[in-house]
């Protein structure tokens, strides 16, 4: 009888303990805040951000769960052939734009001279037509500012870039290349769409 008195104790010790941190519920954010090198997918990611799709919402548009939708952006899989026929449908770009495997295999850590802020209010304002550009500034928190100056081109012409899919020199293309480190084809797929 002595020996279940201690193993009760510990029982109600813990469950005194669990009531104190589970009553205060739990706070989910709408996108993890993810380090720049655990985003193996940023296209995809890019892409999300800029329209605001939570990765649950996705995975639910397409009936698949919420793990395998986290698997394609975190860690870089490749959906099944039916999984990526329905994906590319539902945001409207090709596979090799939104799963481009040779991409998703470098996965590099966009190298920002300073620290930056993406301005969210900035992306409200005006209307996005470059998701993958527009959700790139939001993925690594790149300020509309500092990626222009970055890049070497003025703001006014970045914005170009982002709210009219102004698509910009084969020179211009190259320098934005070699900064997100994304080929052009990939980077500008919004002002190849609609131009």
């Amino acid at each position: 009888m002595s020996t279940n008195q201690p193993a009760n104790h510990s029982i109600q010790a813990w469950s005194q303990i669990n009531r104190k941190y589970l009553g205060k519920g739990v706070r989910v954010k709408r996108f993890r805040r993810p380090q720049r090198s655990q985003i193996r997918n940023r296209v995809l990611m890019a892409v999300l951000m800029s329209r605001d799709i939570k990765l649950s919402r996705l995975a639910e548009e397409l009936s698949v769960s919420s793990r395998s939708v986290s698997a394609w952006i975190y860690e870089g899989r490749i959906p099944s052939q039916t999984n990526l026929d329905k994906t590319c449908r539902y945001l409207g770009y090709p596979a090799h734009v939104l799963f481009n495997e040779a991409l998703i295999r470098q996965s590099p850590v966009l190298c920002q001279p300073a620290p930056s802020r993406f301005m969210k209010q900035a992306a409200g304002e005006a209307p996005k037509r470059s998701d993958i550009l527009t959700g790139l500034c939001m993925v690594h928190d790149i300020s509309v500012t500092d990626a222009s100056r970055w890049i070497g081109v003025h703001p006014g012409t970045f914005r170009k870039w982002l709210h009219h899919s102004y698509l910009p020199s084969a020179a211009m293309q190259e320098k934005a290349e070699t900064f997100f480190r994304i080929p052009r084809l990939i980077l500008f797929a919004d002002c190849e769409r609609s131009g």
